[in-house]
């Protein structure tokens, strides 16, 4: 069973598997094509990701793969906490620019679909945060692109110091929304 939840931009969703726990533990079925089709989420994921951070404040993102080799994401943290991000950047959209957040951790055990023609970060809020995603298609580095995840075009209130974010050098880097190439 999951529970599904639509975020405040078309087709970014909530996910939370049902967790069955005990003294022991807990045990969740976090991915199951059938139950997943079943809720309207019918993708074929291809490729998982594993993503570790040592310390708090660790910004990955803004990320995305033009089309053909475009990505959907379903992401899940199974240690830690993120601050997980998603921007619409599908040109025409009336959600152009627009963004949502969500904050995904083990202890929800909550997920986050970032669909096609969305570029997506997160923050870690916790140290030692470990996040795992799946996507619809391969890594393609001639399609990967990037966004300023401080562009104040797109204004996202990181709930950190700009001093103290932890970025990649193509992170630091990256264009703004502007400037980028986007879907069409």
């Amino acid at each position: 069973m999951l529970e599904v939840r639509p975020l405040a931009l078309k087709d970014v969703l909530e996910i939370t598997p049902r967790r069955f726990g005990d003294a022991r533990g807990f045990f969740s079925e976090t991915y199951n094509a059938e139950r997943f089709a079943a809720a309207g989420v019918d993708m074929v994921f291809v490729q998982d990701n594993h993503s570790y951070s040592a310390p708090a404040g660790v910004l990955r993102g803004l990320h995305y793969q033009l089309a053909p080799r475009a990505q959907d994401k379903l992401v899940r943290v199974v240690r830690g906490a993120i601050l997980d991000v998603a921007v619409d950047i599908r040109r025409g959209s009336p959600e152009f620019g627009r963004f949502v957040t969500l904050e995904v951790s083990a202890e929800k055990g909550n997920q986050i679909l970032v669909p096609k023609g969305f570029a997506h970060g997160f923050l870690t809020l916790v140290a030692d945060t470990e996040v795992i995603y799946k996507v619809t298609d391969f890594y393609s580095p001639g399609h990967d692109r990037s966004i300023r995840y401080d562009d104040p075009a797109i204004g996202i209130d990181w709930p950190v110091a700009a001093s103290t974010v932890m970025l990649s050098d193509k992170d630091h880097a990256a264009p703004l929304l502007a400037d980028a190439e986007v879907f069409g």
